[in-house]
């Protein structure tokens, strides 16, 4: 990143709007943060052994044909996420660019959740997709997906999860001390998103800046002291 590029944080991008305006609009929270893997276990272990911590087995999605496993941030939730191997290969693309992914686990996507999805949908970037219904055990909700399995922006772009009024997933996982201080997204076009976010998200731990390229990365605070993770 350059040094010479401006940072914005969106408590400061939001100074030319009411605050009563704002209240009133926001539509969009911190849902959770993607960790993608060639494979579940090493997924796992990466997080695991980085962080300090146990994560929880998640389940499995028929519809995508793949696993995860979580863990609580407090208010949110780290997810890792790998292709099952013993999951027949959907007739489309499945989500979060699994299909394309290679190398090490490594933070691939951001989601936000929302309780107005039509109020959401119609704002969201071009390419981040229509609702899909999605079911894993007793859970269902509906998520934002793309016809490519690749959000907008390189991935840099949130997909947006809508639970149904059902409990948040974060309220069946222990507790294990570990916290999200600080995300931030890079890309060229950051303009786009910040669009998109003006008025429907507030979070201070949000930073969106331009950048040559596109990225992404994640602080947090763990048992094992401060990690970044990207």
């Amino acid at each position: 990143m350059s040094g010479s590029e401006k940072v914005s944080h969106y408590g400061d991008d939001l100074t030319n709007l009411s605050q009563q305006r704002y209240v009133a609009e926001t539509m969009l929270k911190l849902d959770h943060i993607v960790i993608a893997a060639e494979s579940l276990s090493q997924g796992v272990d990466y997080i695991q052994n980085l962080l300090g911590v146990q994560m929880t087995s998640g389940g499995k999605h028929a519809a995508f044909g793949t696993h995860n496993a979580l863990l609580s941030l407090g208010d949110a939730y780290l997810e890792v996420i790998a292709i099952d191997p013993d999951a027949p290969k959907p007739a489309h693309a499945r989500w979060f660019g699994l299909d394309t992914f290679s190398g090490p686990p490594r933070l691939s996507n951001w989601v936000l959740q929302t309780d107005k999805p039509r109020r959401v949908i119609g704002k969201t970037l071009i390419g981040t997709g229509d609702m899909m219904t999605v079911s894993r055990d007793d859970l269902t909700w509906q998520i934002t997906v793309p016809k490519s399995g690749h959000l907008p922006l390189d991935n840099c772009a949130p997909a947006v999860i809508d639970w149904m009024g059902a409990d948040h997933p974060v309220t069946r996982l222990p507790d294990v001390g570990c916290r999200l201080t600080n995300l931030q997204i890079e890309h060229p076009h950051a303009i786009s998103l910040k669009s998109f976010l003006m008025g429907a998200f507030s979070d201070p731990r949000l930073v969106v800046r331009g950048g040559e390229r596109g990225g992404m990365s994640a602080t947090l605070e763990c048992p094992n002291g401060t990690v970044t993770l990207s």
